[in-house]
């Protein structure tokens, strides 16, 4: 059944002027297959119309046309039918007008040409015609066209165009791979000087893409205006390609300079590499094997196998692939596909290539001769050894039971012994658990060398496991709303996200008892020196520490996030849950106790209260031997000021402790020592005194220290039987901070009670405050304010009855000119004070 045909022509002579260069020529369908409808001829004439390159004239000769570039087009019609088309100029025999002919075929929504011909295939036909034949021939010009014809004819010819092209090949077939694979609305251009070059390159793709992804592919070999061109593959002359840019528009200029940079298209690079080396007929094998279309490990195995180099990536790809399907090769082209993937002298192997070479060996390891094996193997020992490459899937130990194993292991060995017996050893986590897992696998004995590796890799387990985490928390608290989300998201991570190293770490400990043995002693006595370390590591990996050996301070960071969980605030009852899950009594182990306390209170001291119970809970003697006595300590020390039970801790740490409390902390509890003594009484005479002579030794001081010392002294000296002596050394002492402290306790809920209920302390007060008036500027400002800002608002608050009370209580305590000053200060109010204080002053003078 022969395609309906149609020719559109400007050919004929008198059709339109004969001048104008850049006017376009004038055309009309010329002969029209009945069965085409009219709204397709309406959309086929801007389709097959022809607009000669730039500056071509309109009288033409011989040589001039056949330089003209030929139209040879596919394109889709709005009714979803195609049209096939080749569009070439001509010229009149008398003037020599350049004119057009156009000869197409059309092909109704959903059907494709006879016999699987593809579209560029029919681009090679001898039946397309120049002029408009007296009728239209019964077969159209593809039908009787063999389906081979542009695939293997001029094989040679079309090799050595796709060796010209090479630097343009991978970019090209990758954007023509996107349009097969994509529905986006998108153009690939190819700039060359030749329209059929453009037809050679959709020859190139031809043969490598999957046959209904080309029969889709719709193109044009040229085109003047390449951004009003419908098709999806564009052919554009040099001087028309200027200004192609734009979003969807993928640009080729294959006559200009080499393009920069990879092509990161496996597939495409592959395709490229087999059509530089002239072997096409690779792809017919490839299409033979497994896999999803465009999929760069057919081809890429095929390359390799036929001895063609490729990149890493493509290296990759063939091994990844074959990995998946390791039934899928013979065992000839096994042992090729190995033989290219470990050849000597292939230096830019990449990560992702020893992990696909990984997955190959273990699909291979008891499937494949050793022989096959055995490469793989050693390439991804040496790599793990020499490269450094600590993510390399090692070989399990038969791989090397051979005597191909044994000679990998005395070409390795000596290096692995000389790397692990040096210093720098077990500081890289990932390295050195390396190392000791290929030294197993090659049989390498290293275990002189084992208590120096462990002694370093234990610490850096704990610091790179600090690290990661801190990482880890920086990007969490980045995200984070609020706190109750960072400490969710934190619980998340240090249950999912381990070390990178944790896998191998695991394999090592599985496979290597002494190696299990040796680390686990080593962080279980580290542990107790930085237990929040070891409680995030064992958090993070799950090291294997339930066997026979005791570990109770592994054990106990392991119960620590579950025992404050459970504990809430009751962090006392925490530490005493994880001193049970050592199985050890801190009086028989203190550093149990160290342990405990650290997971505890890893970010601060205890509370005052917390500090008793622990102190209670062990003797002095275990608190020393595991050093725990610095917390409770610091709990004393950093205690609020309003705490006395801190003065209580106090005395009993200096009588537990006085070894080891020294210095700076020793003079700090002195302070609060004696707040103690004053609240009890039983503080020896010159207090002002004793609490500043103790203060040097407590530099430099906490303020809630210095507040609970101070406002100790304070209180005592405004209680109702405050010593007049030691008031008298406050107020003569000059002491800014010691006033200050009086005038807080002054200000205070305490003396404001007092002075409502007691009309003997109201005038005990305005006597004290009134007095001394040559103290000293800070006394006489203190008292001042205190006057005015305490004791005037509550006598104003009396009734009168209360009022003449302290009135007489004041007359009792001194002189009668003391009771009328009194009066005086109560009358007159504020601004009496300045001259009832130099009343009072002369009067101190004439006595």
């Amino acid at each position: 059944m022969s395609l309906a045909q149609l020719h559109y022509t400007s050919a004929t002579y008198g059709d339109g002027p004969e001048s104008s260069e850049d006017a376009a020529i004038p055309a009309r369908f010329s002969a029209v297959d009945a069965a085409i409808p009219a709204s397709a001829l309406t959309e086929a004439g801007p389709l097959l119309a022809y607009e000669p390159p730039t500056g071509t004239p309109r009288q033409v000769t011989d040589n001039a046309l056949r330089a003209l570039p030929e139209s040879f087009s596919f394109s889709v019609l709005s009714d979803g039918s195609h049209l096939l088309a080749r569009t070439v100029p001509v010229r009149t025999p008398q003037l020599s007008s350049l004119r057009f002919h156009a000869h197409a075929v059309h092909l109704p929504a959903g059907t494709r040409l006879p016999s699987g011909i593809l579209p560029i295939t029919a681009c090679r036909s001898a039946r397309w015609a120049a002029a408009t034949p007296a009728r239209i021939p019964a077969v159209d010009p593809v039908t009787a066209l063999p389906a081979a014809t542009g695939r293997t004819g001029e094989r040679e010819g079309l090799n050595d165009f796709a060796v010209s092209r090479g630097p343009w090949l991978a970019g090209v077939l990758s954007d023509l791979r996107r349009l097969s694979e994509t529905a986006e609305p998108s153009k690939v251009v190819i700039v060359e000087r030749q329209s059929v070059d453009v037809a050679r390159w959709l020859a190139l793709a031809a043969a490598v893409l999957p046959q209904e992804s080309t029969e889709r592919l719709t193109f044009t070999t040229y085109a003047r205006h390449p951004q009003r061109a419908p098709q999806q593959i564009i052919g554009v002359l040099p001087q028309d390609a200027h200004e192609l840019s734009g979003p969807g528009l993928r640009v080729h200029t294959c006559t200009g300079p080499r393009p920069e940079g990879a092509v990161d298209d496996p597939w495409a690079e592959t395709v490229a590499r087999i059509w530089r080396n002239r072997v096409p007929e690779l792809f017919r094998e490839a299409a033979e094997l497994p896999g999803e279309p465009f999929a760069a490990g057919p081809v890429a195995v095929t390359a390799l196998c036929a001895g063609i180099a490729l990149g890493p990536n493509q290296r990759a790809a063939a091994a990844g692939w074959a990995a998946e399907r390791p039934y899928a090769l013979d065992a000839k082209r096994t042992r090729q596909l190995v033989d290219a993937l470990t050849a000597a002298g292939v230096d830019d192997r990449t990560g992702a290539e020893f992990d696909a070479a990984g997955r190959l060996f273990a699909a291979l390891d008891g499937r494949s001769p050793a022989t096959t094996t055995t490469p793989l193997a050693a390439m991804l020992v040496t790599e793990a050894v020499r490269g450094g490459n600590g993510s390399v899937e090692l070989p399990g130990r038969t791989a090397f039971s051979g005597p191909e194993g044994a000679a990998v292991a005395a070409v390795l060995g000596p290096e692995i012994l000389t790397e692990l017996s040096g210093a720098g050893v077990g500081l890289d986590v990932a390295r050195t658990v390396q190392l000791l897992r290929v030294a197993r696998l090659l049989g390498v004995d290293c275990a002189e060398l084992l208590p120096g590796v462990v002694r370093r890799l234990a610490p850096a387990l704990l610091t790179d496991a600090r690290d990661t985490d801190a990482r880890d928390t920086d990007a969490r608290d980045t995200d984070a709303q609020d706190t109750d989300a960072q400490d969710t998201d934190a619980r998340d991570t240090d249950a999912q996200d381990a070390p990178g190293w944790a896998p191998a770490l695991l394999e090592l400990m599985d496979e290597q008892f002494d190696v299990r043995t040796a680390l686990l002693g080593a962080l279980d006595r580290i542990a107790p020196e930085n237990p929040a370390g070891a409680e995030r590591l064992l958090g993070r990996v799950a090291l294997p520490f339930t066997g026979t050996q005791s570990l109770p301070h592994l054990r106990m960071c392991a119960e620590a996030p579950e025992a404050k969980a459970g504990c809430g605030a009751d962090r006392v009852g925490a530490v005493q849950r994880v001193l049970r899950a050592a199985g050890m009594s801190p009086f028989a182990e203190p550093l149990v106790l160290r342990t405990a306390v650290g997971l505890v209170w890893e970010a601060g001291p205890p509370t005052v209260g917390e500090a008793r119970l622990l102190l209670d809970a062990a003797t002095s003697d275990a608190h020393r031997t595991a050093g725990t006595w610095s917390h409770l300590v610091a709990a004393a020390l950093n205690a609020p000021a309003d705490d006395e039970a801190a003065s209580e801790l106090a005395h009993d740490l200096l009588r537990g402790f006085p070894q080891e409390i020294g210095g700076r902390a020793r003079g700090a509890l002195l302070l609060l020592e004696f707040a103690r003594e004053l609240r009890s009484g039983s503080a020896a005479p010159d207090w002002a005194e004793r609490v500043r002579a103790l203060r040097p030794g407590a530099e430099p001081v906490e303020p809630e220290v210095l507040g609970h010392a101070f406002g100790a002294l304070a209180g005592r000296l405004l209680a109702p039987d405050g010593p007049e002596a030691e008031l008298y050394a406050l107020a003569h002492s000059g002491d800014a901070d010691l006033i200050a402290a009086y005038d807080r306790a002054a200000h205070g809920p305490d003396v404001q009670a007092r002075l409502e209920a007691d009309p003997g302390y109201a005038a005990g007060c305005f006597a004290v405050w009134t007095a001394h008036p040559h103290a000293g500027a800070e006394w006489s400002r203190t008292t001042a304010a205190l006057l005015e800002e305490v004791l005037r608002p509550a006598v104003r608050a009396l009734s009168a009855d209360g009022v003449a009370a302290v009135e007489e209580a004041v007359g009792r305590s001194g002189s009668s000119g003391r009771a009328e000053a009194f009066r005086d200060w109560n009358r007159r109010g504020q601004g009496t004070l300045g001259r009832l204080g130099r009343r009072l002053a002369g009067r101190v003078r004439r006595g």
